[in-house]
């Protein structure tokens, strides 16, 4: 079966839409690959759980969050480059990022960034008819 990924609600509607196309999650037991399928929800194990589609993995990163900056593959990037990183996964600024993580997981952060190939969202299908 396919990893289901589950967004909250604020980035929830940046997935379906397409806005967002990549998600940093912690380090699982079997870990992202490129190929993957990918179900993407919000909501999930709740009443009002909600498809948002369904794609495929095109790349997978190592990736580290410190207070000190962001390694990306054993890399540490650029501050340009972590601003774009921020707004790449939904959030307006790098600061936002920060503090959603440290709030969150808690910082040192080590996980896996994964990038999927655009689809075609669940409320997509149905306006064409499709599901």
């Amino acid at each position: 079966m396919p990893p289901a990924l589950n967004y909250q609600k604020w980035k929830a509607d940046k997935v379906e839409s397409g806005e967002c196309r990549q998600t940093i999650r912690g380090l699982r037991t079997r870990p992202f690959r490129v190929g993957d399928g990918l179900y993407h929800y919000s909501g999930l194990r709740a009443k009002n759980c909600r498809k948002l589609g369904e794609s495929f993995c095109a790349h997978v990163g190592r990736i580290r969050i410190e207070k000190r900056g962001i390694t990306l593959d054993g890399r540490q990037l650029w501050l340009s480059e972590e601003v774009a990183l921020a707004r790449a996964d939904g959030f307006a600024t790098l600061y936002d990022m920060y503090e959603w993580f440290q709030s969150t997981h808690r910082l040192p952060f080590d996980g896996q960034l994964v990038v999927w190939e655009a689809f075609e969202s669940v409320a997509e299908k149905r306006v064409k008819g499709g599901a």
